[in-house]
């Protein structure tokens, strides 16, 4: 098994059971030294897309998962990974009982572009469901997003 820091709608973990179901959720942490950002308006069908960039003064909050072979392979086609639309890096997550390496998915894309309010309310609601503090969820809903209509 691997260990998969989600930071996106994969931080709830009733959402990975489903898509990974032999993966279980190890614990969660801090992806310190990197922030939560959107990218790839022009790509996603709904507005931009979540991804990480390095940023030595934020940190995401991410849950960890031990993921099989077979799981990552699904993962993979879910994210999109084949395509080229997510990459794949290693990065080192703070948690409970210290540092730990884990792989995770980034945007191939330009940072830039505003999500819609569906997908920021769904990102909200998976940190909330990883039990995320309440403020980082909380500056999660009052991100700016696409404005509907014409």
């Amino acid at each position: 098994m691997t260990l998969y820091a989600a930071y996106g709608t994969n931080l709830d973990p009733r959402r990975m059971s489903e898509r990974c179901p032999h993966s279980p959720l190890r614990s969660t942490g801090w992806l310190t030294g990197w922030r939560l950002t959107f990218g790839g308006e022009e790509l996603g069908w709904d507005g931009a897309l979540v991804t990480l960039v390095e940023d030595p003064i934020e940190q995401v909050f991410v849950a960890l998962y031990d993921v099989t072979p077979e799981d990552e392979v699904v993962l993979d086609e879910w994210e999109m990974a084949s395509t080229g639309l997510y990459r794949k890096t290693r990065v080192r997550v703070a948690g409970m009982t210290g540092e730990v390496l884990a792989w995770t998915y980034v945007l191939d894309a330009y940072e830039g572009g505003l999500p819609s309010a569906l997908y920021l309310g769904t990102l909200a609601e998976a940190a909330e469901a990883a039990d995320a503090p309440a403020d980082y969820v909380t500056g999660l809903r009052n991100r700016p997003c696409r404005s509907i209509g014409p």
